[in-house]
């Protein structure tokens, strides 16, 4: 594994360099220093800064890669200030990004020099592409104006210009009625599942050891949803988005008394959308289903990941290919005419062949929007944890397989309508939802253009409120240990309150 050190001898932009780098070089060891340190290293970075420019250096010990030819490099960028910026640019804050875009061309400009190659998103190291080119087209600027800059400015590829323009415009007639600054979203966490994949990092737990909780969950759940719901009167509820874990992990009962307690303390009246992520399709029953239909839910998910077998015996999905065929027909058999399916590429051991069985498979269902994950391997996954054991398998996503899927989700009469990135993708991809016409998932844009307030309840809830005309974020965060939120619940909802009376 190569080792790489990065010496702050400025600490400007810190964590925007690090990620670029990573990006680079995904599979390094990389230490962050600040101060010389005797340790070796295979490729050591420098960042310093002079009254004019930050100055960017590099040098390694040895060859990493056939391209790599140069024992030395180093570039600068240009540092404004209110004195010299030019064009009038005086807040603080522009400056300020100004300043990072800067370092960061030139960065990159170092680091494909440096390794022979391009990263498809350039020098974009956040996880909203799309809201990027959003802005760049509400500010004024026609469609080829913000491609231009994408490319230019942040070295796009032109494909992923081209998406991310594209998804941009989609996002905004979607979005078009939608009331930013009265309206809200509401996301209710069920942080259960029949096992815990390989690959997941979110705040699940495995239902056969809390299953004789859940009624206590359910209960605490309730609490929140009643007392969130009085906080936010007078505002206009657009959309409710039940994910997890796994919300059909619930019994039908407690799948009830969540959705009745919902409907009387919030209303389903005037709403844009209202998903439950079924989910697993191990967890999926005629009754959970015909529960869920009696209240107006108009979007759910039955996700396989994959549908070659091999793969969901090793993530740890512990269910077949056959069950997610028989709980799509089932949920289409009662009515259900709004299903998407997420696919993830870049599984252990998968090739191009194998997600072309996938999306062969998905194609004979016809979902009406598909999600296409690349695989991101964070912290928290068993996958990362125990990497060791993992390590001979092959992790495989690239522009062809990307390409795949895309022109699969064409041929069924989908289109992008939004996408957001991971740290730590396979092949520095992204994620994309594919959807038909008027069968997209508008909780899926709010939450990543954070266009307006996301009030989340549950275990391992965040909360984002989105205030002072969308200029401004704050989080709220509840606790994500299950047993904690049961007996911290009204600490929960105060901090709710107190942070809704503070900043809504």
């Amino acid at each position: 594994m190569c080792k790489i050190g990065i010496l702050f001898e400025n600490r400007d932009f810190e964590h925007d360099v690090y990620e670029l780098i990573k990006a680079f070089y995904p599979e390094a060891e990389i230490h962050t220093l600040y101060e010389n340190a005797e340790a070796e290293y295979d490729l050591r970075f420098s960042v310093e800064r002079d009254n004019d420019s930050y100055i960017i250096k590099y040098e390694r010990t040895e060859n990493l890669s056939k391209q790599e030819t140069e024992q030395k490099g180093v570039i600068s960028a240009d540092i404004l200030s209110k004195e010299n910026a030019g064009c009038g640019i005086q807040d603080a804050h522009a400056l300020r990004k100004e300043n990072k875009d800067n370092i960061k061309y030139a960065l990159y400009q170092l680091l494909v020099k440096l390794t022979g190659r391009t990263l498809p998103w350039g020098n974009l190291t956040g996880i909203r592409p799309a809201k990027l080119a959003m802005g760049m087209i509400e500010s004024g600027m026609k469609n080829t104006e913000a491609a231009r800059e994408m490319r230019e400015r942040y070295l796009v590829s032109p494909q992923k210009t081209a998406l991310a323009i594209t998804i941009a415009n989609r996002e905004r007639e979607i979005l078009k009625d939608i009331d930013y600054e009265n309206g809200y979203s509401l996301y209710i966490g069920i942080p259960f599942c029949p096992s815990i994949c390989l690959y997941c990092s979110f705040s699940s737990y495995p239902l056969k050891v809390w299953e004789k909780r859940t009624d206590e969950y359910v209960e605490a759940l309730c609490r929140e949803v009643r007392e969130t719901a009085l906080m936010m009167k007078g505002r206009k509820l657009d959309t409710i988005y039940i994910g997890g874990g796994t919300p059909t992990t619930l019994l039908p009962h407690q799948i009830r008394k969540l959705l009745d307690t919902v409907g009387e303390a919030f209303g389903y009246e005037g709403l844009a959308e209202f998903t439950v992520e079924a989910g697993r399709p191990d967890s999926i029953t005629r009754e959970k289903l015909m529960a869920i239909r009696e209240y107006p839910v108009t979007r759910i998910s039955v996700n396989p990941q994959t549908m070659n077998q091999e793969t969901l015996d090793i993530i740890g999905r512990r269910h077949t290919v056959e069950q997610t065929k028989e709980a799509f027909h089932l949920a289409r058999e009662l009515g259900y005419d709004n299903i998407n399916m997420d696919l993830i590429v870049g599984l252990p051991g998968e090739d191009i062949h194998m997600v072309e069985r996938t999306l062969e498979q998905v194609r004979e269902l016809a979902p009406d929007s598909i999600t296409v994950h690349s695989l991101a391997v964070k912290r928290a996954a068993r996958l990362n944890i125990f990497k060791e054991k993992y390590q001979e398998m092959s992790f495989e996503n690239n522009q062809e397989i990307m390409d795949l899927t895309m022109k699969t989700a064409y041929e069924m009469g989908m289109g992008p309508y939004y996408l957001y990135r991971q740290k730590n993708m396979k092949g520095n991809f992204e994620n994309v939802g594919y959807a038909k016409v008027d069968k997209a998932g508008i909780y899926n844009i709010l939450i990543m253009e954070e266009k307006q307030p996301i009030i989340a309840l549950g275990a391992g809830g965040s909360s984002k409120l989105v205030f002072d005309h969308g200029q401004r974020i704050e989080r709220v965060e509840n606790v994500k240990d299950v047993s904690n939120y049961i007996s911290r619940i009204d600490e929960m909802i105060e901090r709710k309150r107190t942070a809704i009376a503070t900043w809504l």
